[in-house]
C-alpha cells in the first residue's frame, strides 16, 4: 500500500522537522539531571526539554524507513511515542546515555507501525520474522545473485543462515515483499474489464443447496419429534433433560427426581436412544441420510 501525505500535512511536517533540527543536543550531565528531575519530581519542564532535544533522533530514524512508502508524519508521530516511552522507563542511575536508550525505543515503535500498516495482511508476527522483514531487502541487495536483483536458492540459504531463520520463512517473506496489496476491484489488465474478484471462487452454498438443506433439516426434526413422542413418559423426560436442554441434568440429579439410582437412569436413557435410532432408521435408506453435511 502506498500512503501519500496531503500538501498541508507535508508543509506541517517540514516546519516540524526544521524546528526539531535546531534543538541543541544535551551533554551527559545535563541529560542525567533532566531525567532525574522528571523521574523524582515529575518535572514537566525537564521532560519537555529532554524530549525536544532528541526529536531529531526521531526524524533521523524515520528517514531510514522511507522505503516502506508510509507517511513521514506518521512515522515521526510513532517515533515520538517511542521517545516518550523511553523517558518514562529510563533509569538515570544506570551508566547509559538517554540518547542511546531512546534510540532503541524510537526504532521499535516505528518498526511496529510499519508492520501494522505496510500491508493489510499481517506481516512479521514473531521476533524472527520481524528480523527477516527488516533485513531481507538489505541482504538481497548485497547478495544480488539472481536476475533483476532477486535471489537464487543459494542466496536464500545464505540469508537463512545469516539471520538464523528457516529457509521456508525466507522464501515466504521474499514472495510477500515482491508483490504488494491489490484491490479485488482492479482489472486483470488494460485490455480487459474483468476484475480480480471475478476469479475468486465463491465457496458458499448455492440457493438450491440452502433450500434443500432447510427442507432436510425440517424433515429430520419432524422425524426426531415423532420418535421421542413414541417413548414412554419417563423416557421422554430423561431424553429431554439429558439431551435436549442447555443445562443438562446429571444421572444422579435425574435419579433423585425419579426415585431411582443413577445406573437405572443410564439404562433407561440407553434404551430410549436405541428406540429413537430404530425409529429414524425406518425413515431412510442408509444411515448417512441422517447426517447433516457441514
Amino acid at each position: 500500500m502506498v500512503h501519500i501525505d496531503d500538501p498541508d500535512t507535508q508543509r506541517a511536517n517540514i516546519r516540524y522537522i526544521k524546528s526539531s533540527m535546531k534543538e541543541a543536543m544535551l551533554e551527559r550531565d545535563e541529560e542525567k539531571e533532566l531525567a532525574l528531575r522528571w523521574k523524582e519530581n515529575l518535572d514537566e519542564v525537564a521532560l519537555h526539554k529532554l524530549i525536544c532535544a532528541y526529536t531529531k533522533l526521531v526524524i533521523s530514524t524515520a528517514s531510514k524507513f522511507k522505503n516502506y512508502a508510509l507517511p513521514m508524519g506518521d512515522l515521526i508521530q510513532e517515533g515520538n511515542v517511542g521517545l516518550m516511552q523511553s523517558a518514562a522507563r529510563f533509569d538515570p542511575e544506570r551508566d547509559i546515555r538517554f540518547s542511546t536508550y531512546a534510540t532503541w525505543w524510537i526504532r521499535s515503535a516505528m518498526q511496529d507501525y510499519v508492520l501494522r500498516n505496510w500491508s493489510i495482511v499481517r506481516t512479521g508476527t514473531t521476533a524472527a520474522q520481524k528480523t527477516l522483514f527488516f533485513n531481507l531487502r538489505r541482504l538481497r541487495a548485497r547478495i544480488n545473485d539472481g536476475p533483476n536483483g532477486g535471489m537464487t536458492t543459494e542466496g536464500r540459504k545464505a540469508v537463512a543462515i545469516l539471520l538464523k531463520v528457516p529457509l521456508r520463512d525466507v522464501e515466504a517473506m521474499e514472495g510477500r515483499m515482491s508483490t504488494g496489496d491489490q484491490s479485488l476491484h482492479a482489472t486483470v489488465s488494460n485490455d480487459y474489464e474483468t476484475n480480480l474478484q471475478d476469479f475468486v471462487p465463491d465457496e458458499r452454498p448455492t440457493p438450491d443447496m440452502l433450500a434443500e438443506e432447510t427442507l432436510d433439516t425440517s424433515k429430520r426434526a419432524k422425524w426426531l419429534n415423532e420418535a421421542i413422542c413414541q417413548l414412554p413418559i419417563r423416557e421422554q423426560m430423561i431424553i429431554n433433560k439429558r439431551r435436549l436442554i442447555e443445562d443438562r441434568l446429571t444421572l444422579e440429579e435425574l435419579g433423585q427426581q425419579l426415585g431411582v439410582s443413577k445406573e437405572r437412569v443410564r439404562q433407561l436413557e440407553s434404551r430410549a436412544m436405541d428406540k429413537i435410532k430404530i425409529s429414524l432408521m425406518q425413515k431412510v435408506e442408509t444411515p448417512k441420510d441422517l447426517l447433516i453435511e457441514s
